[in-house]
């Protein structure tokens, strides 16, 4: 918010990335009451190890050398009509390799866990690994041919179908229709 307030302050000569500026989500601040600058405003979101891991895209340089100051703040900025990530400071990669040796344990203690869990009973035997015993199966029931009916004993195929009837048709012969034709007229 106090970046739209501080790009409507500046006129119609930043209207352009007013316009950009309104169409993203808009994180709300400490100061909505009474609006700082918008460089002071992003410092002031970032503080505290940047809980919402916020990224600062930038031109300003001051604003820049503040942001690489703090540790896990990603800096983008823009060269030449591409946006470019920015490599993470020396702030950045300290603080993670102090995590990182923290996090680590000594090779001693994964000893003595291993150890511990081998007591209890805990710790996975190779041995025991079983698995899962595949059973034979049928075939593809989509790709069998359907079995053919058997004919009961003592019956020939022949036999077993009914004979048809031919239907007659009672055709008037042609030399009847037109006498019958003729009588009519006469």
């Amino acid at each position: 918010r106090c970046v739209l307030k501080e790009l409507e302050s500046l006129g119609k000569a930043l209207y352009g990335a007013k316009l950009i500026a309104q169409r993203f989500q808009l994180q709300s601040c400490s100061h909505h009451k009474d609006p700082v600058s918008g460089s002071t405003c992003l410092l002031s979101m970032i503080e505290e190890g940047n809980p919402h891991h916020f990224f600062i895209a930038t031109q300003d340089q001051e604003l820049a050398n503040k942001v690489k100051k703090k540790a896990g703040v990603p800096l983008l900025f823009i060269i030449q009509n591409t946006m470019v990530l920015d490599k993470p400071s020396p702030k950045s990669l300290a603080f993670v390799q102090k995590l990182q040796m923290n996090e680590l344990v000594p090779e001693h203690q994964k000893q003595s866990i291993v150890q511990l869990k081998e007591k209890e009973g805990l710790a996975k035997q190779e041995g025991e690994k079983r698995r899962k015993r595949k059973r034979a199966g049928g075939p593809n029931p989509l790709s069998c041919l359907k079995k053919k009916k058997k004919a009961q004993e003592g019956q020939e195929p022949s036999a077993e179908k009914k004979k048809r009837r031919k239907r007659k048709r009672n055709r008037v012969k042609a030399e009847a229709v037109q006498s019958v034709q003729k009588s009519e007229k006469e």
